[in-house]
């Protein structure tokens, strides 16, 4: 599914400036702006933004924005490039900007001065449906004030538009303003932000205004953009039940509306047919069958993205992408849906976004969706333990869920981004909102073994075998999977190793089931490191955690934190490292355990002497994926709690030595 946003483009361009010019009245009156003092992590200030949306009928929108920034830092000059799409649904009629600064003339650009682009998306220089017309206003430097506005025109395909409240920028006044013919009617939902009662106008007419809006401050691992900044859905209905075929009221109206663009293209083909015959050849099991099947979408139907117009919401028919052997996220869905029904399998859409907390369950209806994958409504004698992405839905059954854009993912399972995440399950009936399931912890794992030899000298020599599953294996695979080169194929054991090492030689490495994602992955390789333990007079210190970093410092800042922190999806690794003692030297003294339990996530780890050998294990798991800010503190004290034991050292005197 093709999502396209004006902000994605980061080009800068040097248009002949324009001639001198005042600017507009709305424009100037906002230089002499009174404004308060901002901290240094503020670029620019938003000193006005105006909205009109004039719906004229369902097949007609026109749209006039103006908005006006004071850049305060170097990195504010990107508010100076105006980026606005067109295609031929939708037309640019006028765009405009000007630059005044706090000294010197004032400039002023046309669209003439401007530069049509391609879209920002790979092979989007091949398009000629989608591009951009790309303005630079002169002179947006720190102190001058930059404004723009523009006109667009076009026949939506839906009739819902979304006035964005909040941004990265702190917001001094902005207004949006909607315009209805006589007889419609209008629904505002709100999100991430208190909802603002609008004015009346004359005429069909209403106006929301908000001021003095806080800026996003973006933090590590925080949800979204999409899911926490403030802003309003509206969507309009215009009279009579016959007209509304393309409005988005509810989640149950999107889904028909979705339904509408699927249905058409999911009819069948002898080729097909043909097709499934062979797969699914001397397969005896439902199970199986789907298995074949999903093999097919995942290694022969190449991932090819080039949606044009409605192309960038509706499928292209099952049977053209059977015989081009190519398609994006929603052609495939649509392909194995097709292809499921030859065995007698339903299944549905699921539109999803693939970056959590883009839409949760209190978002309104809205196009927040960037993914499809595929709902299969599994047979209820089919239970097979490879089977994991599954969840019992009042309305739909006992459904699977499967991304038949995932190469590396294996039928059964889901990545991480997916799982805990919510979704528009499509049906005949409409759509509903969906929370897809979460896999279990040990789905998604790294078990890592080294059986290690200390000497005297504090070198540390030995062998790692790590066997990953899920996530943490299509991870690496997909790091590898275009690499051809021996040599390169070292680089994550290269990695790894650094993270954890001052220094080292890697003696010998391999790998094996990279190419068979339904099995483990598993890495061995063997490497020396010298001055691992340190001399401290007559004594070796030596940190039994070998490899490996599970702590972070996100949390490390003086600034509270405002958004939750999400997980990439839940996990559980273990590792397990016995070191050798050099001749010579016994254990004098060995780290306390660690032990931390909290409801999001959990740590352990012990060190023991077993004879002459140091044994070192762990294991951490992930258990919820959204941490609120509430729990930061414990969250805080959890990855403190890892960073103290990753630091821990052992103590080795000499054998016979009195302490």
């Amino acid at each position: 599914m093709a999502v396209i946003s004006a902000a994605a483009i980061g080009m800068v361009f040097a248009p002949q400036a324009g001639s001198c010019a005042d600017g507009p009245q709305w424009l100037q009156v906002l230089t002499g702006a009174q404004l308060p003092t901002y901290d240094d992590k503020t670029d620019a200030v938003l000193l006005y933004s105006e909205t009109n949306v004039t719906v004229l009928s369902v097949d007609k929108i026109r749209t006039h924005i103006r908005e006006a920034y004071k850049i305060l830092r170097p990195a504010g000059r990107e508010h100076g490039t105006v980026s606005v799409y067109f295609n031929p649904r939708r037309k640019i009629t006028n765009l405009h900007g000007w630059c005044i600064p706090a000294q010197g003339k004032n400039y002023e650009v046309k669209e003439k001065d401007s530069i049509d682009v391609a879209a920002p998306f790979d092979g989007g220089e091949l398009i000629s449906d989608i591009k951009y017309k790309v303005l630079q206003i002169p002179a947006a430097d720190p102190g001058n004030v930059v404004g723009y506005e523009y006109d667009v025109e076009e026949q939506p395909f839906w009739l819902q538009d979304a006035w964005q409240v909040q941004g990265t920028d702190p917001a001094r006044d902005s207004r949006f303003t909607l315009q209805l013919p006589a007889g419609w009617e209008y629904k505002a939902s709100w999100s991430s932000f208190p909802e603002v009662k609008p004015t009346a106008g004359a005429g069909n007419i209403a106006q929301w205004a908000v001021t003095d809006v806080k800026p996003i401050r973006p933090e590590a691992e925080m949800p979204p953009l999409s899911g926490v900044a403030g802003e309003m859905i509206v969507s309009f209905f215009p009279p009579g039940e016959n007209l509304r075929k393309n409005e988005f009221g509810s989640w149950q109206s999107m889904g028909l509306w979705y339904q509408g663009l699927i249905d058409p293209q999911m009819a069948t083909s002898d080729a097909i047919k043909q097709e499934v015959i062979a797969l699914t050849a001397g397969k005896i099991t439902t199970m199986a069958k789907m298995q074949a099947i999903a093999g097919f979408l995942q290694h022969d139907i190449r991932y090819v993205a080039i949606s044009l117009g409605i192309g960038g919401w509706q499928p292209h028919p099952a049977q053209e992408v059977f015989t081009h052997r190519y398609g994006d996220c929603k052609d495939k869905a649509t392909l194995m849906r097709t292809m499921l029904r030859e065995i007698g399998v339903d299944s549905y859409h699921l539109v999803i976004n693939d970056e959590r907390g883009s839409v949760t369950h209190d978002s309104p209806a809205h196009n927040g969706f960037n993914h499809v994958i595929l709902a299969i409504k599994l047979p209820e004698d089919l239970k097979d333990p490879g089977l994991i992405a599954v969840a019992q839905y009042p309305r739909f059954g006992r459904i699977l869920f499967f991304d038949p854009t995932n190469e590396m993912t294996p039928f059964g399972r889901i990545s991480g981004e997916l799982q805990a995440n919510y979704g528009l399950m499509v049906s005949p009936d409409g759509g509903e909102l969906v929370q897809v399931p979460q896999q279990p912890s040990a789905t998604n794992s790294i078990h890592r073994e080294g059986k290690l030899t200390l000497d005297a000298q504090g070198k540390l020599a030995g062998d790692v075998e790590e066997t990953r599953v899920g996530d943490r294996a299509s991870t690496e695979r997909w790091r590898l999977r275009e690499v051809k080169k021996s040599t390169d194929r070292i680089k994550p054991f290269e990695s790894l190793l650094a993270g954890s090492l001052a220094g080292f030689r890697i003696v010998k490495a391999s790998m094996t089931n990279l190419d068979s994602t339904e099995l483990p992955f598993v890495l061995n390789y063997t490497f020396e490191t010298n001055a691992y333990a340190k001399k401290a007079g007559d004594l070796l210190l030596v940190r039994p955690r070998v490899l490996g970093i599970k702590t972070s410092t996100i949390l490390e800042s003086k600034d509270p934190r405002k958004f939750p922190v999400e997980f990439d999806g839940p996990f559980q690794d273990t590792d397990s490292f016995e070191i050798a003692l050099p001749p010579g030297y016994e254990v004098d003294e060995l780290p306390p355990p660690a032990n931390v339990d909290f409801s999001f996530a959990s740590y352990h780890s012990k060190t023991e002497a077993a004879g002459r050998t140091i044994v070192y294990t762990r294991s951490m798991e992930v258990k919820e994926l959204t941490v609120p800010v509430a729990k930061m503190d414990e969250l805080k004290k959890f990855y403190r709690l890892i960073a103290g034991d990753e630091r821990n050292t052992a103590v080795l005197k000499p054998s016979g030595a009195v302490k």
